[in-house]
């Protein structure tokens, strides 16, 4: 499986957004990567540590 992403890459989470939908777009990559819902288009900033253990797999 491919687990190497990139600045505006499609990623699939392990859980979905409350909104329902399961895919994401990365918006910052750093210590921290915050990734926006593509559905809802709300933000969130995650540890690098902790994206790389609930990352799913990179889309596109």
């Amino acid at each position: 499986m491919n687990k190497e992403y990139k600045l505006n890459n499609i990623v699939e989470m392990k859980k979905p957004h409350p909104c329902g939908f399961n895919e994401w777009e990365i918006v910052r990559l750093g210590a921290d990567i915050k990734i926006k819902c593509i559905n809802c288009k709300r933000s969130i900033m995650m540890p690098r540590i902790e994206f790389n253990k609930k990352l799913k797999r990179v889309l596109r």
